[in-house]
């Protein structure tokens, strides 16, 4: 059986990049965006996920590495 989107379970329309706490439950320790195989996101909020995670990187919220 396959495990539905977190967001579309959810119901989150817009991920925001401010939301510090749910990005960081799709970034692995070393700060990479894990593969929706295993995170079992769709392909829409995944593309919205990327581009907040990007954005919030950015803006120094969250970190590119880990060291």
């Amino acid at each position: 059986m396959k495990q539905q989107c977190f967001f579309c379970s959810q119901n989150i329309r817009e991920v925001d990049y401010k939301e510090v706490d749910l990005l960081k439950r799709f970034i692995s320790s070393q700060a990479k965006i894990i593969s929706p195989k295993h995170t079992s996101v769709c392909a829409k909020h995944e593309r919205m996920l990327a581009e907040a995670i990007k954005r919030a990187r950015f803006m120094a919220l969250l970190p590119y590495v880990r060291k």
